[in-house]
């Protein structure tokens, strides 16, 4: 039954990563339509990162009520929904209208799934269920740059996606019953999701700077994935079009990164990936500061998804070892909060600076959030090692006393 139930899981990774990459490849052939500025593609962002940051504060209350199957269910509807709502708005406030349930469609469904799997299957897994949330998030720039270079506008884009995500509704409704069976069978919903308190949650030690190194890394990827393409098309001089499939570039490095990812980790460690994560992504975004040809810059794209592509499933799959079980659905859903904060103000803002100092600023701006991030990570690791050290030294103090 858990067997199955992982299969389900992978493709609903699949459907959490679709709609979420599409803005950024499609947004140099929207604003002008629009007639909106550039950087409005970060107003856009936020709001649906704010609800995501909403429906993840909130997780583990929704999980305990509907369980973890009608929650994903309800959160993937809501996003198709969204997707027709966007394909069929003509001005920018219709966007931020249908931005809301886009948002709040992504937070729950997240933090449960995560925690889900960090309590009842291998790392390894993890890294290859992101792998699949990268498939997603490949396919989304690839249709919509497929849309655009044949002829079709971005509208369209939307509405394929959506028909596509419509499918994966029907699919989890088809398995609905399999959750509750396997819930009622294996106990697994009461299993690590106990209430506990935001308050009592972040009272935890090494909670505050893992909130810090979550609220990094998708500052990083979102801000990475976001402006890509205009990134390409105004600093490169690639044409648009061009640049919308370049920008999948990015995604196709963190999904190839995470598939190979969940064959080493085992071996590797889950602390010494993200270190790996971090120094490589750092060197992706060096090669893209070399003032040189059109290929580096697709080069140090694959090098940032690439390094990406180990940190998010490492650092999430950490979480009830690093805080225990019992709080691991709390620290999850705050750990996505903290994550989407950094989706939701950090593209904007670096749009804001960019009308300023131009889109040059690009790579300097990223190497910012992987360094901060390298130094919250190694924080955690200090604390959770002395902590470990404390309570073998205990133990063997308390053997000899005896």
């Amino acid at each position: 039954m858990l067997s199955l139930l992982l299969a389900i899981i992978y493709i609903t990774f699949i459907s959490l990563g679709l709609p979420d990459s599409i803005l950024g490849s499609a947004w140099p052939s929207m604003y002008g339509v629009l007639e909106v500025p550039l950087s409005y593609a970060g107003i856009i962002t936020m709001i649906i990162s704010g609800g995501t940051i909403v429906s993840s504060l909130f997780s583990h209350r929704l999980i305990c009520c509907l369980g973890t199957g009608m929650v994903t269910l309800i959160s993937v509807a809501m996003t198709a929904v969204a997707l027709f709502g966007f394909s069929f708005s003509n001005s920018f406030w219709l966007l931020c209208l249908w931005s809301i349930p886009y948002g709040l469609g992504a937070g729950s469904v997240d933090a449960a799934l995560n925690n889900f799997v960090a309590l009842h299957y291998e790392a390894k897994h993890m890294s290859w269920l992101h792998c699949f949330w990268g498939i997603g998030a490949t396919l989304g720039p690839y249709i919509m740059g497929l849309c655009l270079t044949r002829g079709l506008n971005w509208p369209s884009g939307y509405r394929t996606i959506g028909i596509v995500q419509t499918v994966f509704v029907f699919c989890l409704i088809i398995s609905l019953p399999l959750w509750k069976m396997t819930q009622k069978d294996q106990g697994l919903e009461a299993k690590g999701n106990k209430v506990v308190g935001l308050k009592a949650a972040s009272r935890q030690l090494g909670v505050k700077p893992i909130l810090a190194g979550f609220f990094c890394y998708c500052s990083l990827e979102a801000t990475a994935g976001l402006w890509a393409s205009s990134y390409l098309v105004l600093k490169k001089g690639i044409g648009a079009q061009t640049a919308a499939k370049w920008a999948a570039i990015f995604y196709l490095g963190i999904t190839t990164g995470r598939l190979l990812a969940g064959f080493i980790t085992g071996n590797v460690g889950i602390k010494n990936m993200v270190r790996g994560g971090q120094v490589v992504a750092g060197f992706g975004i060096m090669i893209m500061m070399l003032p040189f040809g059109k290929q580096l810059s697709l080069l140090g794209l694959v090098l940032i998804g690439l390094g990406c592509a180990p940190i998010f499933p490492s650092l999430l799959h950490q979480t009830p070892e690093n805080f225990g079980e019992d709080k691991s659905q709390t620290i999850m859903g705050m750990q996505m909060a903290a994550a989407y904060i950094g989706t939701t103000f950090m593209p904007l803002l670096f749009g804001f600076i960019t009308e300023q100092v131009g889109m040059g600023f690009y790579p300097l701006y990223l190497m910012f959030f992987v360094l901060l991030m390298l130094i919250m990570v190694e924080k955690v690791n200090r604390i959770q090692g002395y902590e470990l050290f404390q309570k073998i030294s205990n133990e063997a103090f308390g053997k000899n006393k005896k």
